[in-house]
Formats: C-alpha cells, sequence, structure tokens
C-alpha cells in the first residue's frame, strides 16, 4: 500500500478533499483584512493604496511560488516551518512555527472583535463582547469533533465569499464603464482630484502596506492542511497555483474598484469600503447584505484561524518543539490542547474588548499583526534558497512546481523583504510595531536554544505508537 507523506503525523486523519483544500486555499486569503481593513490602508495612502496592494501582491505571489514548491515535493502538517528545520536548523523552525501560530491567534482575536462590531451593528442590544464570546465558543466547537467539520464550514463560508466579491467587481466594472444604469462613468476624478494620486505623501505608503501584508495573510493555509488531504501533493498543487489570479482578482481588482468610485478620504471607505461603494450607487438593502457577507467572511478567517494555528502547534509539538501534550488526540484526529491554545488568545482579546474601546483593540491587532507576517515571508524565502539545490538531487525526475528563475526571484523579494523592514524602522507609525515584533521574535529564539539544548535526542521524538 502506497503511503504519503503525511503518514508521519499518525494522529491525523487524511480526510480533507481536494475541493475543501481548494476553498481552504481560498477562504483563508479573504476576511476582515480585506472588506475592512483595506479601508484603513486606503485612508491612510489614498489612492496610492493601489501600488501598496500591487508590490505586495507580487511579492506574496512570488513567495507563495517557492512555498508551492517545497510543499508539492513535501507535503507536511508543520509547512514551511518543517522545511526550515530541516534546511536551516532546529533554532529556525521553532521561531517561524510559533511566530507563525502567534500571528494566527492574534488574527484570531482580530476576527472575533470585528465580527463581534459587525453583529453589534446589526443587533445594537447585544454588547459586543458577548458577540465576540459567541462567536468564538461557536468556531472552537466546529474545530473540536473533527477535521471534516472545519472543512466542510470553510467550504461553503468561502463559496458565499467568493460569489460576493464576484459581483462586486462585476458592478464595479459596469459603473467604471459607464454601463450601469443611473451613474455616469466617474472617470478619474477620485484617483487624481481629491489632493492628487498620493495626497498624504509616499512614504505613507509603506505605513499602508503592513495592512496590506496582514490582509494577505492566510494564502499559505492550505499546505498546513496538507497533513490532513487525500491527495496531498494534488491538492497543495491546485490551491497554490491559483493564488495568482486570486490575489490580482480578489485585492487588487477590489480596491481598482473602490478608490476609483469613491473619494479617498471619504469615512464610510474607512468603515467598509464595500458598503461604501453599494450605498453609492443606492442599491437597495446594500448595507444589510454585505454587513451578511463581511460577517460571513470573519467567521471564515476567525474558522481558518483556530485551525491553522492548532495545526501548526500540533506538528511543533510533534519535533518535539513545544509541550508534549499538545500532540494529543480525540479518535477522530482532532488535535484538542492544540485546539484551545490557538483559542486561548482570542478569548484574551475579548477580555480586552470587554475594558478597551473596540476601536482601540482593532487597531491594536491589526497594527502588531503585519510585521509578523513580513519576518514569516522573510524565512520562507531563505529557506527556499537553501532547498531548492537539495529538492533537485531528492527529486531527479524534476520538479513538478517550480519557482520562476531561481534564485534571481528569491534574491529580488529578500531584497524587498529587507527594504520593508529597513523603511518600517524609520517610521514612526511602524516603528513600535516592528520592535515589539523583534522582541517576540528574539524571545522565542531565546527559549528555543534554552529548550533544544535542554530536551535529549529521546524527547525530541514521537513515536507512532502514542495513542490518546
Amino acid at each position: 500500500m502506497k503511503t504519503n507523506k503525511h503518514d508521519e503525523d499518525p494522529s491525523l486523519r487524511a480526510t480533507l478533499t481536494n475541493r475543501k483544500m481548494t476553498m481552504i486555499a481560498i477562504g483563508g486569503v479573504i476576511g476582515a483584512g480585506l472588506f475592512v481593513g483595506s479601508g484603513t490602508a486606503n485612508a491612510e495612502a489614498g489612492p496610492a493604496v493601489l501600488l501598496a496592494y500591487g508590490a505586495v501582491a507580487l511579492i506574496v505571489i512570488f513567495v507563495m511560488r517557492m512555498l508551492a514548491e517545497m510543499a508539492v515535493a513535501d507535503p507536511t502538517t508543520g509547512s514551511f516551518s518543517t522545511y526550515a528545520h530541516k534546511r536551516l536548523g532546529a533554532w529556525a523552525g521553532t521561531t517561524v512555527g510559533w511566530l507563525y501560530a502567534y500571528q494566527w491567534c492574534v488574527t484570531i482575536g482580530f476576527e472575533a472583535v470585528v465580527g463581534a462590531a459587525l453583529v453589534n451593528s446589526m443587533l445594537p442590544g447585544i454588547p459586543t463582547w458577548l458577540c465576540a464570546l459567541v462567536l468564538m465558543f461557536s468556531l472552537i466547537a466546529v474545530n473540536l469533533p473533527r477535521v471534516e467539520s472545519f472543512g466542510t464550514f470553510e467550504f461553503r463560508f468561502a463559496m458565499i465569499k467568493v460569489a460576493a466579491i464576484v459581483v462586486f467587481l462585476l458592478i464595479g466594472a459596469l459603473v467604471i464603464l459607464g454601463l450601469f444604469p443611473g451613474t455616469p462613468a466617474p472617470g478619474l476624478d477620485n484617483l487624481t482630484g481629491q489632493g492628487g494620486f498620493a495626497p498624504n505623501g509616499w512614504a505613507v505608503v509603506l505605513t499602508a502596506s503592513m495592512v496590506v501584508f496582514f490582509s494577505f495573510f492566510g494564502t499559505e493555509a492550505v499546505t498546513i492542511a496538507a497533513g490532513e488531504a487525500k491527495e496531498p501533493a494534488k491538492a497543495v498543487r491546485r490551491g497554490m497555483q491559483t493564488v495568482v489570479w486570486r490575489i490580482l482578482l480578489f485585492y487588487v481588482g477590489s480596491i481598482i474598484v473602490v478608490v476609483t468610485l469613491i473619494p479617498w478620504n471619504s469615512t464610510d471607505v474607512i468603515e467598509s469600503p464595500y458598503v461604501a461603494v453599494l450605498d453609492s450607487l443606492n442599491i437597495p438593502f446594500a448595507s444589510t447584505i454585505m454587513n451578511f457577507i463581511v460577517l460571513t467572511a470573519v467567521l471564515s478567517c476567525l474558522n481558518a484561524g483556530i485551525y491553522t494555528s492548532s495545526r501548526m502547534i500540533y506538528s511543533l509539538a510533534m519535533r518535539g518543539e513545544g509541550p508534549r501534550i499538545l500532540i494529543r488526540t480525540n479518535r477522530s484526529g482532532t488535535p484538542i490542547p492544540a485546539v484551545l491554545m490557538a483559542s486561548s488568545v482570542g478569548l484574551f482579546t475579548i477580555l480586552a474588548n470587554y475594558f478597551f474601546p473596540t476601536e482601540a483593540v482593532y487597531e491594536f491587532l491589526l497594527a502588531s499583526s503585519g510585521s509578523v507576517a513580513v519576518l514569516v515571508y522573510l524565512i520562507i524565502t531563505i529557506t527556499h534558497l537553501k532547498a531548492r539545490p537539495t529538492l533537485l538531487r531528492e527529486h531527479p525526475e524534476g520538479l513538478t512546481v517550480k519557482m520562476w528563475a531561481y534564485p534571481t526571484l528569491d534574491i529580488v523579494v529578500l531584497i524587498a523583504l529587507l527594504a520593508v523592514i529597513t523603511g518600517m524602522a524609520f517610521t514612526e507609525s511602524t516603528f513600535q510595531s516592528l520592535i515589539l515584533t523583534l522582541a517576540v521574535a528574539i524571545v522565542v529564539v531565546i527559549i528555543s536554544l534554552l529548550w533544544q539544548r535542554r530536551r535529549s535526542p529521546r524527547e525530541g521524538r514521537v513515536t507512532s505508537g502514542l495513542k490518546h
């Protein structure tokens, strides 16, 4: 009987179909960052936010191509954390793994806060902290029984989001071309007539890019799910190869519609750019419909966040880079302690949301997450630079997915990411976030080195006979 490489994680169950894996790839990247966070980036940079989205989109596309090459050749639950462990050392795998898990744990709290605010806007009588609590426990309940529950919910959530974005893009295209009934073509007035293309200067485009990095984070989720896919290599290849058109169509296309149809300094755009566009066209019940769709997107990302962070935590524990209790699974193969640990940060966020204004929690989470994304992409790039020669030796028949123009594009991406980090250090609004992220990274590295030194080789191995 032929076995897959993900069989090294014996307690997980390979039950996710290719169709669900594709929707996990799509759903992971479409959340509050697109529907809500894009308004914040637009307010900072004006129409020049298009450059931030375009540049970051290219970087993410290239990084995901690198990851696809490694993931198709070696599909595993740990994904890039495992690859960094193999190619750069245990400290690198531990660091990027825990940083990534931290990023998603923060995202869980972020999505819970945003989702609660949406429910509160539709049902003002329910406090936001209570809404967030209900949302959190509902999605925790989805993730606890078995992985099929997560896959089914994520598939349905993603279908709603994709349908909504396609309709939005079609309406936007008709308006821009002057074909929408009762609405004249907007021309270029909103792009150049509200203080120019970059009304707040070019430096703020860098600041806006941090929001953009946060928005794109999640595309790599399909590689994390490879350990529970029926056909991991095929599913990862199909999911990752669609990342180009997903990013260009959904993100860049949506932002083009928003900045073309609505003035960048409109307060409505900051709150919800999609709703602002549809309201300006006098579409009946636009706000209610879009709020429901945004809530669906938030729940999808919350669902994906709990799943992805828990599997990364599980993978780290499997390699001996986390407490052994985190590898315990139920009979259906769900790592219960890892799910609960991943959800704990979201529950803490709800507690913070109870004591502080929603806006304060929202802005803090949004600002503190983008920096981690840049560091994770940086480590993926360095890992791929080191991995390509070895992958070619391990697969003499050839790689089915290959990064374009290796190593030239790898080096270009590496320089671009280092430039972003350097720019953050000299930008007042991002400096604190960068320092905080680097401090967390340093702490993780130190703990990793101490952990590796104190544990014996035997402690680092998890036997396949361990049943829970």
